[in-house]
């Protein structure tokens, strides 16, 4: 055993036993609770657990009609009536789907009306299935969001007082102390540890690589996209290599593909798992073995809406595909009816519950600039910190990226423009348009930061 692996041990200990706990009590949170309920929900019978996941989704209709504006003048002008639903589930498509065009158009009408006073936790959805919009969790919304990646994390053997490693966007700036600080406590209240970077070049590459193998996590947490770089620089380099147990996919469509390049170069495990910022993680692969996502029905109620322009083959007989449709069963301050994702994906029943064995969805594009690649996630990390930024694109003419940005009301191009110009010079060129002008792609007519 290394002397790393001893500090990450030990580490672990402290971290599961006293400082996570005193953390979560300082901070007013209430997470392990709600992981010991789930663990003992997700092995109950199916049948039972789809029945309660029921239960609850009336009540959370029911809460809409008297606690939501936009919702209770929905259903007066609909006649819906949350009784029928009781009788029968059925009654559920009667609701119009709700998508991020209605977010934005609504704003706080979304929001329960007596939420004055309460601890709000606000996420900027992504944009690859859409121009942008901000969700609003309440504390226990985002109580349960961090417990049902607790008790998954435990149920593929990354138990607390395993260590964690989780990429992040490298910044030039300095933060400010009580930043860095609580940045520092918070990792160490998880067990985790973060690498920053900017671009896949082979230099960058390499020295992941070598931090990795210096920290030696138990679990590393990324794209998809940037675990499957990092795999073929291993494999160009060395052939294969070992730094970690587990690799955690997220936030972008695990391909087949990768997922065999990583197990192969980087001789770990690949678990995949299914978020959304609307949500939070409602799917993960908590069996090793076996590639299908359990959905937590108990968490988010999903339902498939057909597509016939899917392109999802070899649909099981006990199984849907289309695209994926959700209602939260637990943000009381953001409730979401039949909310559309904009990820395809197969949703099947079998006798352990709600599976999905293959999604269709989130692709992050990678772009040339300065000569480096640049995964547009963290394009997008640097625009949020430039701020002002509504939503972006970014288009190759003549063999340089121009950014077409739509800012934010408000808000000065001319600084806009200064402030991405420090970032990159005149590597790229920036114009401004509204949303409307932002291009959609495919024959699903889906967003992409990347369009040609």
């Amino acid at each position: 055993m290394t002397l790393r692996s001893m500090y990450n041990d030990i580490r672990g200990v402290l971290a599961a036993t006293v400082v996570y706990p005193l953390t979560e009590l300082y901070e007013k949170r209430d997470i392990r609770s709600k992981s010991s309920w789930i663990r003992s929900e997700i092995d109950l019978p199916a049948v039972g657990r789809r029945k309660r996941a029921e239960r609850r989704l009336v009540d959370v209709v029911r809460f809409c009609a008297e606690k939501v504006p936009y919702y209770r003048d929905l259903f007066q002008s609909l006649g819906f009536s949350v009784e029928k639903l009781e009788k029968d589930m059925a009654y559920l498509q009667d609701l119009p789907y709700l998508t991020k065009d209605v977010i934005r158009e609504q704003g706080a009408r979304l929001l329960r009306e007596d939420h004055a006073g309460m601890r709000i936790h606000v996420c900027k959805t992504g944009g690859s299935t859409g121009p942008s919009a901000h969700i609003y969790y309440d504390q226990e919304a985002a109580d349960w969001s961090a417990a049902i990646t607790q008790e998954c994390r435990r149920r593929i053997g990354n138990t607390h007082w395993r260590s964690e490693l989780h990429f992040a966007s490298k910044f030039p700036e300095v933060f400010p102390l009580r930043d860095r600080m609580r940045e520092h406590m918070k990792c160490f209240a998880m067990n985790r540890d973060n690498i920053f970077f900017s671009t896949f070049a082979p230099d960058e590459l390499e020295d992941i690589w070598r931090t990795m193998k210096s920290i030696r996590p138990h679990l590393a947490h990324a794209h998809p996209s940037t675990a499957d770089h990092l795999a073929a620089h291993v494999e160009s380099t060395r052939g294969a290599d070992k730094a970690f147990k587990i690799f955690e996919s997220s936030g972008e469509l695990l391909e087949p593909r990768q997922r065999e390049r990583i197990e192969r170069a980087l001789r770990c495990r690949v678990i995949d798992r299914y978020g959304l910022a609307e949500a939070g993680v409602v799917a993960y692969q908590i069996d090793p073995a076996n590639t299908d996502m359990r959905f937590f029905e108990f968490f988010v109620w999903p339902e498939i809406r057909p597509d016939e322009e899917a392109d999802l083959i070899d649909v099981p007989a006990d199984g849907n595909g289309g695209e994926l449709v959700i209602t939260t069963l637990r943000n009381s301050l953001m409730p979401l009816l039949r909310y559309r994702t904009g990820d395809n994906a197969i949703l099947a029943e079998r006798p352990e519950g709600f599976v999905i064995p293959r999604m269709v969805g989130r692709i992050h594009d990678v772009i040339m600039l300065g000569g480096k690649p640049l995964p547009t996630h963290y394009i997008q990390d640097v625009l949020d910190r430039v701020g002002g930024v509504r939503e972006f694109q970014i288009e190759i003419r003549g063999g340089k990226p121009v950014f077409r940005i739509v800012p934010e009301e408000g808000n000065d191009p001319d600084v806009i423009r200064q402030r991405v110009h420090a970032w990159w010079a005149d590597e790229v060129v920036v114009e401004f348009i509204s949303l409307a002008d932002l291009k959609l792609v495919g024959r699903r007519q889906k967003f992409r930061h990347l369009v040609s």
